[in-house]
């Protein structure tokens, strides 16, 4: 999809970016108001043990894909147009790596609680899988769009696997929060393809898992 396609499902001019910014924000409240959860769980708890070295593993591996999301937010910025698609993108990518930023947070406080280290920032990520799958690039407002999708649909799936794996109580339910937060970016920006003028589910799934992952990604 290309921005011909945009222009056979709905002309993007013809749609004030308000209505975009506004369609895109209905989708994201929810995730916006369950991260006080994840924060006030891990910086509540004084000291977990239990399970500690496997959950510090885990913690850590969900770490690195936070860096990664705060570090293709940040590099995608800067390739976006000022045309209405990119500054609507841009308005929706800043918000999203904000939420990030405190998913970074939250989990590097919860890996020193358990006894470990965080995993640090690399300078850069590796999303050229991404690329060859085409599922987004950074070429253009759209596919930038659509790799961000893709990277927020495969980080919903992550949590959501990893929680089943967590030993420590008190870390279930905020990596589950911060897992609803990340379905809810991913539905915030096929929110923004639609209020752009594409044909599309905002919620295209009752699950987000790998078995319909494709349902959820848009290709290029």
């Amino acid at each position: 999809m290309d921005r011909n396609s945009f222009r056979k499902a709905g002309n993007p001019k013809a749609v004030s970016r308000r209505k975009i910014l506004l369609t895109a924000a209905a989708a994201r409240a929810a995730g916006v108001l369950v991260f006080p959860t994840v924060a006030e769980r891990v910086l509540a708890t004084p000291k977990m043990t239990m399970g500690a070295g496997g959950d510090v593993d885990l913690l850590n591996n969900a770490l690195f894909y936070e860096h990664q999301a705060i570090w293709a937010y940040g590099a995608a910025a800067g390739k976006l147009t000022s045309t209405d698609v990119g500054k609507a993108v841009l308005a929706l990518a800043l918000r999203n790596q904000n939420d990030h930023k405190k998913h970074r947070d939250a989990l590097a406080t919860a890996v020193k609680q358990l006894g470990g280290t965080p995993v640090a920032a690399q300078n850069s990520y590796d999303v050229s899988s991404y690329i060859k799958n085409g599922e987004g690039n950074l070429d253009s407002d759209v596919n930038i769009a659509k790799l961000a999708l893709a990277l927020e649909t495969d980080a919903a799936i992550a949590y959501t696997t990893e929680v089943a794996q967590i030993k420590t109580p008190a870390l279930i339910s905020a990596a589950a929060s911060i897992g609803s937060t990340e379905a809810s970016h991913a539905a915030a920006i096929r929110a923004t393809f639609k209020g752009l003028g594409v044909g599309l589910e905002i919620v295209p799934s009752a699950f987000v898992n790998a078995d319909n992952r494709s349902a959820w990604v848009l290709k290029v």
